[in-house]
């Protein structure tokens, strides 16, 4: 007897959990939760935040009062994780998560970077040492209204980026750089360091000089060495960049050469874009001789 009641119990108890769960209420958050991830360079940039909505209301100097410290979104603390150092107005932000904090006034917004990433909102008690950077950046104001708090990191390069915060219609941005330069080079002086380095990492090596403006006689060096590699046998885009190489050193004549062979590897394939790459070149080139 004592089993089946205890039989009976847990099946009684089973089935109020699986009806609690499945009457469960299911509602949208006010504030919805946004997770982006954005490559800047080759630094990987994660940020977290809520998404209050306009719905009418004043939202500068009003629901987010002016001159005092704003959570810059809703519920918990707004994020952002850096892979790598990153540097704001000269000052380096050591790789890690931080809390966005900010203090808005009507003409000009202050941006702070806490240490303390854990909060619900703001701290309860403020602490200066886990600031970790503070700067000024003046308020644009938008044509259009725009209805839910947006941060987006915009206006991309190799080097760097613009952190943007939209909400009603202000716009403020901080112009962030990440080290591409110094992990591109640890990279190419790594593998090029070893004697089983192929072509391809020789002619990305070369090609990465010569966009970023680099030494281009390295360059010059690395991308002959790939085309040695292939032992006759090189794409007509590693011609294409050894020319554009060698018209940056000022060797007309020899950029000439090399666009002449790209422009024949291009005709074959069938490359159009390629064929009117090297067809211009060749033209402007041959106006300097």
């Amino acid at each position: 007897m004592k089993k089946i009641i205890s039989l009976t119990a847990l099946t009684v108890l089973l089935s109020f959990s699986l009806f609690s769960e499945a009457q469960q209420v299911k509602t949208p958050a006010a504030s919805l939760k946004a997770e982006v991830e954005q490559m800047v360079g080759l630094t990987d940039v994660e940020y977290v935040y809520s998404r209050p909505n306009k719905k009418g209301r004043v939202i500068f100097g009003g629901l987010v009062p002016y001159g005092q410290v704003w959570r810059t979104g809703a519920n918990e603390n707004t994020t952002i994780k850096f892979g790598d150092d990153i540097e704001i107005d000269g000052k380096t932000i050591p790789k890690g998560k931080y809390a966005i904090y900010t203090i808005p006034y009507e003409d000009k917004w202050e941006i702070i970077f806490y240490s303390d990433s854990e909060n619900w909102g703001t701290p309860e008690k403020w602490d200066n040492n886990k600031v970790v950077l503070k700067t000024t950046v003046p308020v644009k104001k938008l044509a259009e209204s725009v209805e839910s708090f947006t941060i987006g990191i915009n206006n991309l390069s190799d080097n760097s980026a613009h952190l943007q915060f939209m909400w009603d219609q202000v716009l403020v941005d901080v112009t962030f750089n990440v080290p591409t330069q110094k992990i591109a080079n640890a990279s190419i002086d790594g593998i090029l360091s070893n004697p089983r380095a192929d072509a391809n990492a020789y002619y990305a090596s070369a090609n990465y000089y010569l966009q970023s403006n680099g030494d281009m006689k390295k360059a010059l060096n690395w991308i002959n060495r790939a085309i040695e590699l292939k032992q006759g046998e090189s794409p007509y885009w590693f011609f294409k960049v050894k020319s554009q190489i060698q018209a940056k050193l000022g060797d007309i004549k020899g950029a000439i050469e090399s666009a002449e062979k790209s422009l024949e590897g291009a005709q074959k394939e069938g490359n159009k874009d390629y064929i009117k790459i090297n067809t211009e070149a060749i033209k402007e080139w041959k106006k300097i001789l």
